[in-house]
């Protein structure tokens, strides 16, 4: 009567020993669809799954007036494959993080200094806005487009958290205008004046 009982246990004793626990990312080898081959266990330490880059700010002395400092799996590879990855928001005063999208992951963000008026567009056309004082958190739903402006007179910093180790990013007025896209082509299917496209591309080096 016992004896198939201890059979299937030993069984799924096995099976489960058989689990990774994790796979740190060898990036000397080439991204797969389904994430970094494991970096053999042997040669893995406590520091493979410490990262220190988001204690140190970004650089904000650009166009945006913003940075994100990315903790992905190109920069920590011990989140490959757990779905999770993480980066940090500075903003300086009159900053914005533009509008963009993640095609790959759903993002939290909580506020951890200053002010932030953010929000997100649905698939309806639908707007979700909301100033986040320090302390809010705010989801912002996988490939929509969403954005983060500095509405406080100081400095912004904030933490978030992405539902991929790899979510994507395409910012979408570099995808119009920081590339060689034809004016003409921009300009029939954004209904904007054709001088105020070749204005954008000029100030975001795009061409055409």
């Amino acid at each position: 009567m016992y004896l198939p009982i201890l059979i299937l246990f030993a069984l799924l004793s096995s099976s489960y020993a058989s689990v990774n626990d994790f796979c740190v990312a060898d990036l000397k080898l080439s991204d797969t669809p389904s994430g970094y081959p494991c970096k053999k266990a042997s040669m893995l330490t406590e520091k493979d799954f410490v990262y220190s880059g988001l204690g140190i700010a970004g650089n904000t002395t650009n166009l945006i007036k913003a940075a994100v400092t990315p903790a992905f799996v190109a920069q920590f590879p011990a989140v490959n494959g757990l779905g999770i990855s993480l980066g940090r928001l500075d903003i300086a005063s009159g900053g914005v993080i533009p509008m963009h999208t993640h095609p790959g992951a759903s993002e939290v963000l909580v506020n951890i200094q200053g002010t932030i008026l953010a929000g997100f567009i649905s698939s309806a056309n639908k707007v979700y806005y909301k100033t986040l004082n320090k302390g809010d958190i705010m989801v912002f739903p996988q490939g929509l487009l969403h954005f983060q402006i500095n509405s406080g007179k100081g400095s912004v910093v904030a933490f978030v958290s992405f539902s991929s180790a790899s979510p994507g990013l395409q910012i979408t007025d570099f995808a119009l205008f920081a590339n060689e896209l034809p004016t003409e082509l921009v300009t029939k299917t954004t209904f904007l004046d054709p001088t105020v496209v070749k204005a954008l591309k000029k100030v975001l080096g795009g061409t055409g």
